[in-house]
């Protein structure tokens, strides 16, 4: 069985309002069900800053450690969310906080790995954050994008699925720009680093950037990447089937 990391954004999660989706994760829990029979998932999930933010407005501090605040918060909530919604389709999900240094020392390297490749031996879905409170990298910028790339090469998984607000990586800006076409496939990222400019054009926190430097490490490691748009029901079905246009990163 192949093994796909599925990485949901903030955007995707929220349907880009200012309150968590049920409908969305319910959307997503019923297709992890419908093809589970052919892939092993791991979901990279962000949402916990914006889990929060739906019933706390915290005050004081720096902007930073507000955020830090409300991710300790909405974690263990957002974690309960889709606990109780995947066992509404008899899938098990467990939660594994992690932080770039963790990525970076070796130890703790295969720490990862081997508690990972157990849960999945027995049919447990990994739900992996990054621990906001202690580190605040892609609280500042991505979303999860760059730490779902250095996982799935961590994991060596087959394929990294980015959910995002957008259909894939455009030639311009789609939201400036009506002739703007879609990127169906990505073989090196050098060519569209001039796409950077219009990295707030809707794909989540870090952008287009982020998507950029996320597609460099796939390439750099032999692992696929889509870009997908998470607004559309059943996307991950619809994606695999080759029923909707998306953006492919492959070597």
């Amino acid at each position: 069985m192949q093994t796909i990391i599925l990485k949901i954004g903030t955007s995707t999660l929220t349907r880009s309002t200012n309150r968590l989706s049920r409908g969305k994760i319910e959307d997503i829990a019923r297709q992890i069900l419908a093809l589970k029979s052919q892939y092993k998932f791991i979901i990279v999930s962000s949402g916990a800053i914006a889990t929060a933010r739906q019933f706390i407005d915290l005050q004081g501090g720096t902007p930073i450690a507000v955020k830090q605040a409300l991710s300790a918060i909405g974690q263990p909530v957002l974690s309960k969310i889709y606990q109780e919604i995947f066992n509404d389709f008899n899938l098990k999900t467990a939660q594994c906080l992690v932080n770039y240094r963790d990525i970076d020392n070796e130890k703790s390297r295969q720490n990862i790995t081997n508690a990972i490749n157990v849960l999945l031996e027995n049919d447990y879905i990994p739900i992996i954050n990054e621990n906001d409170t202690v580190a605040t990298d892609e609280i500042q910028f991505g979303d999860n994008d760059k730490l779902s790339a250095l996982m799935a090469e961590l994991l060596s998984v087959d394929l990294l699925i980015i959910a995002s607000d957008i259909n894939g990586l455009y030639d311009r800006d789609p939201n400036q720009d009506p002739n703007a076409k879609i990127i169906p496939e990505i073989k090196d990222v050098a060519p569209y680093k001039y796409l950077e400019k219009d990295s707030d054009n809707g794909l989540g926190t870090g952008g287009i950037r982020s998507k950029l430097i996320a597609a460099d490490i796939c390439l750099k490691n032999g692992i696929e990447m889509w870009i997908v748009n998470g607004f559309e029901d059943r996307f991950l079905e619809k994606a695999v089937a080759g029923e909707i246009v998306f953006t492919r990163v492959r070597r």
